[in-house]
């Protein structure tokens, strides 16, 4: 298993923009051979996909809600995986988690992923 440890976030009016970090604890340098992703929980609501990014970066996945306005990556040397957030609306406060897979296949479904970051808060005012 990866563990994962999240940073970033808080507050920031509609409009404005914020990046998330999600650091990688791996034993055996296998932070690539990862499908990386990110998922958000509003208040009341279910999980929900946010983005997915393959072990080398060159594919990726957006959820429709976010897609134009957010943007995944990731730095493998640095076992990292970011979410940038731009254009931000009051509907995109939730805990935002990362998490991660060891597979070459992306995938949207929160179940399939077996590492979990602890969560980090984003509210964007109206």
């Amino acid at each position: 298993q990866v563990q994962l440890v999240q940073s970033g976030g808080g507050l920031v009016q509609a409009g404005g923009s914020l990046r998330l970090s999600c650091a990688a604890s791996v034993r055996d340098f296998t932070f690539s051979s990862h499908v990386l992703a990110w998922f958000r929980q509003a208040p009341g609501k279910e999980r929900e996909f946010v983005a997915t990014i393959s072990g080398d970066g060159g594919r990726s996945i957006y959820g429709d809600s976010v897609k134009g306005r957010f943007t995944i990556s990731r730095e493998n040397v640095k076992n990292t995986v970011y979410l940038q957030l731009n254009m931000l609306k009051p509907e995109d406060t939730a805990v935002y988690f990362c998490a991660a897979r060891r597979s070459s296949v992306l995938v949207i479904t929160p179940p399939l992923y077996d590492s979990w970051g602890q969560g980090t808060q984003v509210t964007v005012s109206s």
